[in-house]
């Protein structure tokens, strides 16, 4: 297979990392950098434990390598003393790449070392042999990182729906695109000449949560998506529980209570089936609401004032709470976070999950912190997720 122009740009190729290796010392100093800078140094040392020359041999590293830098302004500490040199993350000179293969189409991405959207791009799959669709994902972000000289790429994320097995990178089954087996961690390293990091869509959004989200600093965090696929991820602790080859999470086939709709598994009334957005399109064609297979023709026709799109709407967003509501009575997690295409537009979607998930925690259950990139936050934050975890290891050569 040939190798896409990302691979010919001059950008430092990163040691392979182990995303199961439990937070380094120089991740703990990295993640409070995130999420307090600018600090200065005695204050990283105060918020995580470690001692003050620790913190210190930690910055100098990590300023090596480009991911902090100090900032303009020193603080004084009331007053007097030797100032205190605040450091905060350098998002000027990485990116991460993106991959999310969606059913009708892929969004590649660039994002910054602080999870923003730096760059970009829906890819409509002309078919959805992964060959072709992988190979236009890496020239789709070989043509994204033209865009912007100067900023080099650590790595390549992807996030995929249905089974994924993060060891191995591996699309075990994707049900709706009917890939078996697809090694896609190999396929897109051969393309990009970039390490490569593979996870299932759920799991991704919670690492996104966790480090640049509403649920940041929450113990424990579930997050269910809705959309063509339907799955769930649950995080304690900060590490995310993937189960024997990363199965966990796969709720498409639970049932539904007086679900109808035909699964392709034989049965009826399965959770996917009743919610994935091929069927609220199906049930918005038949109302003539629209004629399309987009579900944001729906949103645009219950924001114009649809009456029938917007019970179609909450309709949806209530069965997605009694789910909810199942995973919160099974897990008990602190936050819970729904990424759902009604849930995301409508105040009256959003109250109709949170009643039928249950009143009594109706305040843990939010909508992604996302709403208008959260298919393009996905797949970087797989990337980003090795990197604040081992970023020694994830970041550019600079032994």
């Amino acid at each position: 297979m040939p190798r896409s122009a990302l691979s010919t740009l001059d950008s430092p190729v990163p040691r392979a990392a182990d995303p199961d290796r439990r937070r380094t010392s120089a991740s703990v100093v990295l993640r409070s950098v995130l999420e307090h800078g600018p600090v200065a140094r005695s204050t990283v040392a105060r918020l995580t434990g470690l001692s003050p020359a620790s913190v210190t041999e930690h910055c100098a590293r990590l300023a090596g390598l480009g991911l902090i830098r100090e900032s303009a302004a020193p603080r004084r500490s009331g007053g007097v003393g030797r100032p205190h040199v605040p450091v905060d993350l350098d998002d000027s000179r990485f990116l991460v790449a993106g991959v999310h293969v969606a059913v009708p189409y892929t969004t590649v991405t660039l994002l910054d070392l602080r999870g923003r959207v730096v760059a970009r791009r829906e890819l409509k799959h002309g078919g959805t042999d992964p060959g072709p669709v992988l190979a236009r994902a890496a020239d789709g972000l070989a043509e994204l990182l033209a865009r912007v000289p100067g900023r080099h790429p650590l790595g390549v994320g992807v996030a995929v729906g249905g089974w994924v097995d993060r060891e191995t990178g591996t699309v075990v089954e994707h049900e709706l695109l009917g890939w078996r087996e697809v090694p896609v961690r190999d396929l897109l390293g051969a393309r990009t000449g970039l390490p490569v990091h593979v996870d299932g869509h759920a799991r991704a959004l919670v690492n996104a949560e966790r480090l640049f989200g509403r649920a940041r600093g929450s113990r424990s965090v579930l997050h269910l998506f809705v959309g063509n696929m339907v799955d769930a991820a649950f995080a304690t602790n900060d590490e995310v529980h993937h189960g024997p080859r990363s199965a966990a999470g796969a709720i498409a086939h639970l049932p539904v209570p007086g679900g109808d709709e035909p699964c392709a598994c034989g049965r009826t009334g399965c959770l996917q089936a009743e919610l994935s957005e091929r069927t609220l399109c199906r049930r918005a064609r038949a109302a003539g609401v629209t004629g399309s297979d987009n579900p944001m023709h729906v949103v645009a026709a219950a924001a114009g004032g649809d009456a029938v799109a917007r019970r179609l709407l909450v309709d949806r967003a209530r069965a997605t709470g009694r789910a909810a509501g199942l995973l919160l009575d099974v897990l008990n997690p602190e936050t819970v976070v729904v990424t759902e295409v009604g849930v995301i537009h409508f105040e009256d979607c959003l109250g109709a999950l949170r009643d039928a998930a249950g009143t009594a925690r109706s305040a843990a259950v939010l909508p992604t912190s996302f709403p208008d990139s959260v298919l393009a936050t996905a797949g970087g934050s797989v990337m980003l997720d090795v990197l604040f975890r081992d970023p020694l290891s994830a970041s550019p050569e600079a032994i």
